[in-house]
């Protein structure tokens, strides 16, 4: 990559994050600190806002934004297979929420970039079996009560068909054995439950911040799934 690739990226990464180090910009990237800082000092004189705050790092002045990006051939092509793996492993919410970022993304293409588009866009399918339906609408407000930290209340059917009102304070979403699962601390059993997003009946979002402060992080109850795919 060269450097003005490079210092582009860096820019997009900042936007991206709230704070970076000055580490994961030299991980990201393969390169040495040092060369880091050269490139936001290179950065900065462009007239790029970008300030720092021990230990947390760079981070870009809010009200800065970067104008409008193109994007070449390989990303787009890129982001047209997801639509491909959306439709086949996520809801109907996430599909609708996908199609019009990508649209977003096939308006700013070039009319060559757009013919290229569509001619793969038929010419790529994605077969699944049967039994993987995603026929619900739930993940978008999952994503978004996750990541406010905000309690849902939830109709439930488990496996003996029982259905049962939870109140639940979700801390996230894990695919395995082929099916979404919401992982979250439940207060009727006063532990935390695993439901599979396919037997939510209805996701009611209470506005009300979590009672528990010390959730245990996805990864750590990732250890405790029954299987490994």
């Amino acid at each position: 990559m060269n450097r003005i690739d490079r210092l582009f990226g860096i820019l997009v990464l900042l936007q991206t994050k709230k704070y970076i180090t000055a580490e994961k910009i030299s991980d990201h990237y393969q390169i040495s600190i040092r060369t880091v800082y050269r490139d936001i000092k290179a950065l900065i004189e462009q007239g790029i806002p970008i300030s720092f705050e021990q230990p947390k790092g760079y981070f870009i002045v809010q009200g800065y934004f970067l104008p409008p990006v193109s994007f070449n051939t390989e990303e787009a092509n890129a982001l047209l297979i997801m639509e491909r793996l959306v439709a086949g492993f996520t809801d109907q919410s996430i599909q609708t929420h996908y199609s019009s970022a990508l649209n977003k993304v096939k308006a700013v293409l070039r009319s060559q970039q757009k013919e290229k588009l569509e001619f793969l866009n038929e010419n790529i399918k994605l077969q699944l079996p049967d039994y993987i339906k995603n026929e619900f609408q739930h993940l978008s407000v999952l994503q978004h009560v996750i990541s406010s930290k905000t309690q849902i209340e939830l109709d439930y059917i488990n496996n003996n068909n029982e259905s049962s009102l939870r109140v639940v304070e979700p801390i996230g979403l894990i695919f395995y054995a082929f099916n979404w699962h919401l992982i979250a601390w439940c207060h009727l059993r006063g532990e935390y439950r695993d439901f599979r997003v396919s037997r939510i009946g209805r996701v009611r979002c209470l506005e009300l911040p979590f009672h528990k402060q010390d959730h245990m992080s996805v990864a750590d109850y990732m250890k405790k799934l029954p299987v490994n795919y």
